[in-house]
């Protein structure tokens, strides 16, 4: 079994009872999130991409809890300057760790720490743990490419961008949705800001409207996949 915790913006956390992994944990300084970061305890990190709001406080967290930080290159050796564990991956390569199976795939976006230097190439990742799989895109546009990754694996449940501006809005999330046609797609990187404002249940009828399911999750909410 796994359960799913959205904390909201990009922020999720997957348990599967024995292991806990926090993807892009944009914790302080985040509006819409209903948690304080000294509530938050991971044993793994995945980070997407450098950008503020997605790295976060990834690296507090990490030295804190003695977390594993999972990042691509340039990312993974930034966060082991910094002084927290970290491992290094790059897009299209995959390895298990003891709580499951882990790939990362493109997506179309920047990346750059808080500093401004260049952390490699932003990513999506694809996340097997407690029998489920997991596709969170990352902030990406739209790429035909995403019928692979639907292909390649078996999404059981799949996370895509609604808010428009930096990523896909809805109508690109849910042409995404039909290209990977997962299980579940849930949307994220919504109403944090002004310049993201969406309707996250445009996007559910979207996905409803093709045969798929699409669930609108509230922030801090927890479901069993």
């Amino acid at each position: 079994m796994l359960n799913l915790t959205y904390l909201s913006h990009s922020s999720f956390i997957l348990d599967d009872g024995t292991h806990r992994l926090i993807i892009d944990p944009f914790i302080t300084g985040n509006p819409t999130c209903p948690v304080s970061v000294d509530e938050i305890e991971a044993q793994y990190i995945v980070l997407t991409h450098a950008h503020g709001d997605h790295l976060g406080d990834g690296l507090e967290l990490a030295k804190k809890h003695g977390a594993l930080v999972i990042a691509v290159n340039e990312l993974a050796n930034y966060v082991a300057s910094k002084g927290a564990k970290a491992h290094n991956m790059h897009i299209g390569g995959a390895r298990t760790f003891p709580f499951g199976r882990l790939k990362f795939t493109i997506a179309h976006h920047g990346s750059s720490s808080p500093e401004g230097q260049y952390m490699g190439e932003p990513a999506g990742v694809v996340i097997t743990m407690g029998g489920k799989t997991v596709y969170h895109t990352g902030d990406t546009g739209l790429f035909l490419d995403m019928q692979l990754i639907g292909q390649r694996d078996a999404i059981d449940c799949m996370l895509a961008p609604i808010g428009d501006n930096f990523t896909m809005g809805v109508d690109d999330a849910v042409k995404a949705t039909e290209f990977v046609r997962p299980g579940l797609a849930i949307p994220m990187h919504y109403n944090t800001f002004p310049v993201i404002e969406a309707d996250p249940h445009l996007f559910q009828s979207g996905v409803e409207a093709l045969g798929l399911r699409a669930r609108v999750l509230q922030f801090g909410e927890t479901i069993a996949l």
